[in-house]
């Protein structure tokens, strides 16, 4: 048993040739090139989409505030015609 470790181990360090060692270096710098890539592109991909979602919840904070805007005008306006109202009654 102790023959065919010992032959396993050496058939494996001699398949470790420069050239081999080589090829596994540039398919580890290809990996690793890819890795990069593929998460640079998934920064962008989340940079663009929180940009999308803060500007769609900018403009529903905009038209929120445009629409309070309108109602606090609008009873506004009816609260002054309920003061005339009475200010003419108690008149009367």
């Amino acid at each position: 048993m102790k023959k065919t470790a010992i032959l396993l181990t050496l058939g494996l360090l001699a398949a470790c040739s420069p050239k081999a060692q080589n090829e596994t270096s540039e398919a580890a710098s290809a990996i690793s090139a890819d890795a990069n890539a593929t998460m640079s592109a998934a920064a962008r991909d989340t940079e663009d989409a929180t940009d999308k979602a803060l500007g769609a919840a900018e403009a529903k904070m905009d038209n929120a505030a445009s629409a309070l805007g309108n109602a606090t005008d609008k009873a506004r306006g009816k609260a002054g015609q309920a003061l005339k109202d009475a200010g003419n009654e108690i008149d009367e």
